[in-house]
C-alpha cells in the first residue's frame, strides 16, 4: 500500500541577490529542506533518502550563485525548493512537495501531482 514519508535536512549556504535595484552582499544562512513524496513500499525509503542526500551534496557549504541548476536565476528560497522538487522527480520518485525554510519566518513550498 503506498504511504507518504517526509525528510527533514539542515544545510548551511551563502547567496547574495543582484537584481535591478535591488543588491545585496553575499552572506549565509542555516537552510533547511522537507521533501514529503509518495512510496510504494517501505523498501523505497532508502533510495528516498539518497536522492534528497545527493541534492543536499550540491548546496550544502556552496555559494548559491555559482551552481549550474541556478544558472540565470537568483539563488531564492523558491528557486531552490523548484530545483530539489525536479531532482526528486529525475530520481523517479514520487514528490509532493519540498519546503526550503531560508530563515525562522521565511520559506518556499514547491509542490506537484504526484502521480505527474
Amino acid at each position: 500500500m503506498p504511504f507518504t514519508l517526509s525528510l527533514r535536512r539542515p544545510f548551511v549556504a551563502d547567496h547574495f541577490h543582484n537584481l535591478p535595484g535591488f543588491q545585496e552582499d553575499r552572506h549565509g544562512h542555516n537552510w533547511e529542506v522537507e521533501a514529503t513524496v509518495e512510496l510504494v513500499s517501505e523498501a523505497d525509503e532508502a533510495a528516498f533518502a539518497k536522492a534528497l542526500d545527493a541534492w543536499l551534496e550540491a548546496v550544502d557549504y556552496h555559494l548559491l550563485n555559482t551552481l549550474s541548476p541556478l544558472d540565470g536565476r537568483n539563488p531564492t528560497a523558491e528557486a531552490l525548493a523548484e530545483w530539489a522538487f525536479e531532482h526528486l522527480r529525475e530520481a523517479d520518485l514520487h514528490p509532493h512537495s519540498v519546503k526550503i525554510r531560508e530563515k525562522a519566518n521565511y520559506w518556499a513550498l514547491c509542490r506537484g501531482d504526484a502521480t505527474s
